[in-house]
């Protein structure tokens, strides 16, 4: 199910038109949220380049993939010091420069926030 971001922190480095045309592309088959939700995984699986690197309350991990949760909710997988961390998207840092298919993020954080 969608859920709302716990800290919006916005890239802002893409036109809303362009992000609001790669909701619709995620979208476009869907017929209820669930599918939606899908759909989106589906697209950041596809588009979003791993690994990156970011950083988790001031500790740098690897971000090494894309999960569902218990709750369909859509997590980043991470890795610090051998410890896998599961994080969800919506929270997940961006760094900068963003990772190739970061706006697939971004138009999934629009898409929730709507």
């Amino acid at each position: 199910m969608r859920k709302k971001p716990r800290e919006k922190q916005p890239l802002r480095r893409w036109k809303k038109s362009t992000l609001e045309e790669l909701i619709h592309r995620a979208v476009l088959d869907a017929e209820d949220d669930e599918e939606r939700q899908m759909g989106f995984y589906e697209a950041l699986e596809s588009n979003l380049r791993f690994p990156f690197k970011t950083v988790l309350s001031g500790t740098p991990v690897v971000v090494r993939g894309l999960e569902v949760g218990e709750d369909d909710e859509i997590l980043a997988i991470c890795t610090r010091a051998g410890e896998r961390i599961g994080v969800p998207l919506l929270d997940l840092p961006m760094p900068k420069p963003p990772p190739r298919g970061a706006e697939w993020v971004e138009a999934f954080r629009l898409w929730v926030a709507e």
